[in-house]
Formats: structure tokens, C-alpha cells, sequence
């Protein structure tokens, strides 16, 4: 197995690996599912020419990959201090491996997750310490189950090679599950709203490519043959076709005339069609419409702070959440005074106005100092400003300053 792993790493390194093509992967070749009722093929690169799909992932992918991901030792009173002596305290928050950086490989496996329920990386390990994470491309390996509920991993790589991973070996991280094995795969899911979306999207890129007009009937008067027939056609969609050609003038002979097709009222309302699957799309993926650049007339910018709040809490949240106790089993299962935290204060700053009037409250009553305070605006800490400050309504008898003296005896 770490001949396996070492040939594959040092392969990688060298740039010699390829990716296997989205394109190939298929439902029906993966799931044995049919097309779309839509009619259309929808594939995981089809989906993600879905600018929607694209859309929601990157929102998410870049929302866990941004926030500062760090290793963290609980002490046995409750405070916790950063564990930068740990082993993947550098994975983490820095370089996984040697070709990505901690952004980059947050940003894959939330697009492997969030798509197909599924995000796992091969944990390289030197005499039992984690020394590399290596995302693993989804369809090069099948997620087994035992009786006794064992977890494996059978990865094939280029050269056709099986390998069975232990469950201690890779970093898994799922998308919501039913049988706790395997995440959901969102995009199997959703497959009807995405191929309802790519042929909406098909069929008005084909009404733009014709002018967006819709057809008619060139008629003449006598009889053609097919040759005759097929010549007329081509002519005349080399000459009036296309948005080359709007507004050309036509010239009809051998008493020819056209009759274009009235647009009907189902066509009318292919626009609407093409919004409500933005809408579709987001609520399979959880995410809300406004983080994908749409927005209904109820949206103003007084209620675009609440949207973003609403998005961490509800969109994001969970998502760390996973991520936080995903890392806990996989990469330090042992070892329980070790945490990795997301730093959410930057997401959750809001305007200053607010922040003043956040750390004010905070400090004035006791339950944040002033140091606390600065570390949330990535600033150094001063000397002096560890201790809280309590109101003296809110203070012990033993924490009141003493009483003046009044020099009776």
C-alpha cells in the first residue's frame, strides 16, 4: 500500500497523474438511471455548465475555504490554545500536500461533497503521523460496507490497479446521508430541476441562434421534388438564418411566399421557466437564491445583511460543523484535546457600527475583555487588558475598591 501511495504521490508530483473526465461519469453508467424526463443527458460536466449548479458550489466552496481553518489544544481548564507543534496543524492551515495549498483542497472537496455527497482524501502517513491529505477523484474508488458495518475503500488507479483503503486511511467527509455509509448525491437528486434547467437553457440559446423568432412555413405554388425541396431549404436558412441575417431583405421567386409562426404563449413564459429553476436548483443544494446573484423584488439592500447572516447560520454552519468533527475521527481520532476550528468572526463582523456596539456591550458587562476584543479584529494583544471589567452593581463585595478612609477613629 505505500508503494501504491508513494508511486502515486511522487506520480502527482511530477504532474504525470491525469484526472479522470467528469464528463464520462456518467448517471446511467454510475447509477444505471435514464436521461432526464427533459430529455436531455445530464452528466456531472452538463451540470456544471448549469451556471446555477456552478453558482451554488463555488458559494459553498469558497465559503469553507476562506475562513481561517486552524488546530486548536484544550486545556484541562476549558481554554484552548493554538497546537502549532501538532502535525496537522500545517495541513490544515496551510499545504496539504505539496502541489496545493489548504484553500485549494478545502475548495475540491467541497465541490466533491456538495455535488456528489461524497469528499475523500487519502490520509499519507509516516510511522502513524499524518504528513499529506490527497483528494481522491470521484469514480476512481467505491465506498464498501462489511457486515460487521466496516468501512473500505477500493481505489483503482490509472494503470487499472485495485487497492482496499482502510477507513483509517482517508479523510471522508459527507453531504447529508441515509444510511451514514455514503452521503446523498445531490446532483442524482436533483437530476430533473438541473435537465429541466440545461434544456430550457438549450432551447433558448437555439431561438437566439434563429433570430429569436420562432419558424414558418415557405410555401410555392406547383409541386418540388426532395432535391428541389432540400435546395430551397438550405438557401433559405443561409440567407434569412441566424442573427447575422435579421432584417435582411428576402427575395421570393417562382411564386414563393413565407408565412412566419405566431410565438405561442407557452414560449412567452420561457423566461419565467428559466428563473423558477434558479430557485429549483438552490433549494437542492441549500443554498439561497441572493448568494447566486438572484434576487426577487423583495430583496433591498437593508435586508442584504439578514440574507448573509442567514447563509452562515443556515447555509455554511452545518457545513463547518461537518468539517470539524469530519477531521476529529479521521485525522486525530486518539487524541481528544485536539480540535480544528473554523474562525467564523470575519463571516459574522457585520458593519462597524455594529462590532463597536458588539465589543462595547461585551466589555462594559464583563463577559469579553478588551484583548478578546482586539483578537477579533486580528489585532495584537496589550499588556494590561486580560482582565474583565465588571460594573460595580455587577461586582462581589470582595471586588469592590475599598471605601475611601475618612480619618475618624
Amino acid at each position: 500500500m505505500a508503494g501504491l501511495f508513494g508511486s502515486l504521490a511522487s506520480g502527482l508530483r511530477r504532474g504525470e497523474a491525469k484526472a479522470a473526465g467528469a464528463s464520462a461519469l456518467t448517471w446511467s453508467g454510475l447509477f444505471s438511471q435514464p436521461n432526464a424526463r427533459s430529455g436531455v443527458s445530464v452528466t456531472i460536466d452538463s451540470a456544471l455548465k448549469v451556471s446555477t449548479v456552478f453558482a451554488c458550489l463555488r458559494v459553498l466552496a469558497d465559503g469553507i475555504a476562506q475562513v481561517p481553518l486552524k488546530v486548536y489544544r484544550e486545556k484541562a481548564d476549558g481554554t484552548k490554545e493554538l497546537a502549532k507543534d501538532h502535525p496537522a496543524y500545517r495541513l490544515l492551515s496551510r499545504r496539504p500536500n505539496e502541489w496545493m495549498t489548504s484553500f485549494e483542497f478545502r475548495q475540491v472537496m467541497m465541490f466533491h461533497a456538495a455535488l456528489l455527497g461524497n469528499g475523500c482524501a487519502y490520509i499519507g502517513r509516516v510511522r502513524g503521523v499524518p504528513r499529506e491529505l490527497i483528494p481522491l477523484v470521484p469514480g476512481s474508488y467505491t465506498i464498501e460496507q462489511a457486515s460487521d458495518y466496516t468501512l473500505s475503500y477500493r481505489l483503482t488507479d490509472l494503470a487499472g490497479h485495485t487497492t482496499i483503503l482502510p477507513r483509517e486511511d482517508v479523510f471522508h467527509l459527507r453531504g447529508p446521508s441515509w444510511t451514514g455509509q455514503a452521503g446523498l448525491d445531490a446532483l442524482q437528486i436533483a437530476r430533473e430541476a438541473v435537465g429541466l434547467a440545461i434544456a430550457t437553457e438549450e432551447t433558448h440559446a437555439a431561438l437566439h441562434a434563429n433570430g429569436t423568432q420562432p419558424g414558418g412555413v415557405l410555401s410555392v405554388k406547383g409541386s418540388l421534388d426532395d432535391a428541389a425541396r432540400a435546395r430551397l431549404k438550405e438557401a433559405w436558412a443561409q440567407y434569412q438564418g441566424g442573427l447575422h441575417n435579421r432584417f435582411k431583405t428576402a427575395v421570393l421567386d417562382i411564386e414563393s411566399s413565407w408565412t412566419p409562426l405566431a410565438m405561442k404563449g407557452v414560449d412567452a413564459e420561457h423566461l419565467d421557466t428559466r428563473r423558477f429553476q434558479i430557485e429549483e436548483i438552490c433549494r437542492d443544494l441549500k443554498v439561497f437564491p441572493q448568494m447566486v446573484g438572484y434576487a426577487d423584488k423583495t430583496a433591498t439592500f437593508a435586508s442584504a445583511e439578514a440574507f448573509f447572516l442567514a447563509h452562515v447560520i443556515h447555509t455554511l454552519a452545518p457545513w463547518i460543523e461537518n468539517w470539524e468533527q469530519s477531521l476529529a475521527r479521521d485525522l486525530f481520532p486518539d487524541e481528544d484535546d485536539i480540535v480544528a476550528k473554523f474562525s467564523l468572526q470575519g463571516l459574522l463582523r457585520g458593519d462597524n457600527a455594529a462590532r463597536a456596539s458588539f465589543y462595547a456591550s461585551g466589555i462594559t458587562n464583563g463577559w469579553l475583555t478588551r484583548n478578546e476584543a482586539r483578537r477579533f479584529e486580528d489585532l495584537n494583544p496589550i499588556e494590561g487588558l486580560e482582565e474583565p471589567l465588571l460594573p460595580l452593581n455587577m461586582a462581589t463585595q470582595a471586588q469592590r475598591p475599598a471605601a475611601p478612609a475618612t480619618g475618624e477613629t
